[in-house]
């Protein structure tokens, strides 16, 4: 029981620093690309976003790997 609350407690705060990655990229990191690739126009921000959010996947999903692999007896 209490190595399922780490595995939780571990998964809430990933989705803490996943949420804050995504506020920080909404504010800074998107309007400075639409500023620098004015020709993508509207297309910018679902191209971020969806950068982002593949980002956030893979290392949630890699977390959630390594921390539930087979673990080799010594």
């Amino acid at each position: 029981m209490n190595s399922r609350v780490k595995v939780f407690g571990v998964i809430a705060l990933l989705g803490f620093v996943a949420g804050i990655i995504a506020q920080v990229t909404a504010t800074y990191f998107i309007p400075w690309f639409m500023s620098v690739l004015p020709l993508l126009g509207g297309a910018t921000s679902f191209l971020i976003s969806g950068f982002a959010g593949a980002v956030l996947t893979v290392a949630i999903v890699s977390v959630w790997a390594y921390m539930t692999g087979k673990k080799e007896p010594y």
